[in-house]
């Protein structure tokens, strides 16, 4: 052996071990910490998907983790014995980019299988709920995101758009909701000439309109028809309501705002929408309505309060005062974080359960940020039983809790419109195992 060959073995010895072992190491940390949030979720329940997922062929994974670290929701996904697996299904919300990151293409978007969701809709492929020629997009399908609604809301109307034209003086389609979803089908409704309304019972926007002020909006690049293709990954609530504006006034889309649907009826193979202004003929029907629906009650003595509301647009008008935000979903936490940003605030979240579970992996950092920095004071296992012009109390295991109070924001879900779907003969998923 030569003096060269030797020095080369010699110092591939000391390099290849330095570099391998912490590797691997690391690769195992990953790997036994992925183990114990999956174990800790089937046993909370929350393994499994209950909307859009990503599916992993096993044969295909080859385990580099490149989809672990696309996904913005933090532990939805793990590496365990050298494949990728869904760890925390619940937290899951459909971005997608976990596919896009696979290099071997071995992660596809996938709904989650009928009954995992009692409140998702059945659909088709082509978003076509059991009420033939009415079709569903965007949340009140299961789906969140922008990106979703948008690709939905198109998917549905172009398939509409492939069918026979009405002849009479009906409308082809008549579309129920301004939001992502709503806007994208109006666009392709008007890019394929299709007779279209679009009614929308507030303004233009949907969801993005609740958000409080300057909230990061997750999405990433989708194209609109009769626009072009929404490029940023991420804007605050402002900018894209900016870019909703400039779509609107470019495009010349028209939308009935303030404008509420009360009843949607059959009438042979035509719709009568009924709204508060009068009645609208369509053939098709594309409800784009978003699931936050109205706000829920807690039912409680001083509820009516001028100071108690259901939503927080405007964080940074909050100064120098005492708040309670009751809930334990992202809504909440978001409206806590964003009331204790300036530091002037005394805020406290009341939660009935015991932990929180599901939150997007940014607004648990952020809150366990808060709390550490006692701007948030979290209460677990309490529930609002009488609110006070300056107190408000909570039921705790410990016993009443008064705290003193100069706002209220309740973030206890909505009153989703469910039964007026059923009413009109839309199944869901929970009604295939009856």
């Amino acid at each position: 052996m030569s003096e060269d060959t030797l020095i080369t073995l010699i110092i591939a010895s000391v390099i290849i071990p330095a570099v391998v072992v912490p590797y691997f190491r690391r690769y195992r940390k990953k790997e036994r910490d992925a183990q114990q949030r999956f174990a800790n979720a089937k046993i909370a329940g929350l393994q499994a998907a209950v909307s859009m997922h990503p599916h992993i062929n096993a044969l295909t994974c080859i385990g580099c983790g490149g989809c672990v670290d696309a996904c913005p929701e933090g532990d939805v996904l793990g590496v365990i014995g050298g494949k990728a697996v869904l760890v925390h299904g619940s937290k899951c919300v459909g971005h997608g980019l976990c596919a896009d990151a696979c290099p071997v293409g071995a992660i596809t978007m996938m709904m989650a299988a009928p009954g995992r969701s009692a409140d998702v809709p059945l659909l088709t492929n082509h978003l076509e709920t059991s009420v033939k020629n009415m079709f569903i997009a965007g949340e009140l399908g299961g789906l969140g995101l922008i990106r979703n609604a948008i690709t939905q809301g198109r998917t549905s109307v172009e398939y509409i758009a492939s069918r026979q034209r009405v002849t009479d003086r009906a409308y082809d389609v008549a579309i129920i909701g301004a939001g992502p979803a709503g806007l994208a089908a109006a666009l392709t409704a008007k890019a394929n000439r299709l007779a279209y309304v679009l009614l929308e019972q507030g303004d233009p926007g949907g969801t993005i309109l609740q958000y409080p002020r300057r909230k990061i909006v997750m999405t990433s690049p989708v194209e609109l028809p009769l626009w072009g293709k929404l490029k940023f990954r991420e804007a605050s609530k402002e900018a894209l309501l900016e870019v909703w504006q400039q779509i609107l006034c470019k495009t010349e889309l028209k939308v009935n705002t303030n404008e509420k649907v009360l009843d949607i009826k059959e009438n042979g193979d035509r719709f009568t929408i009924t709204t508060a202004r009068g009645e609208y003929i369509a053939a098709h029907v594309v409800l784009a309505l978003g699931r936050r629906g109205t706000p829920r009650k807690l039912g409680v003595p001083g509820e009516l309060l001028p100071k108690v509301t259901y939503r927080l647009i405007d964080a940074e008008s909050y100064k120098n005062c005492s708040a309670l935000v009751v809930g334990g979903g992202d809504s909440a936490i978001e409206a806590a974080v964003g009331l204790a940003l300036h530091g002037t605030n005394r805020v406290t979240l009341s939660y009935r359960k015991g932990e929180f579970s599901r939150l997007k992996e940014r607004n648990v950092k952020h809150l366990e940020e808060y709390v550490k920095r006692k701007a948030i004071d979290v209460v677990f296992n309490s529930q609002v039983t009488q609110i006070l012009p300056q107190e408000v109390h909570l039921d705790t295991p410990a016993g009443v809790k008064v705290v003193p109070n100069d706002y209220v924001f309740i973030f206890a879900g909505g009153e989703m419109p469910f039964e007026f779907l059923k009413q009109i003969g839309v199944r869901f998923q929970n009604q295939v195992l009856n």
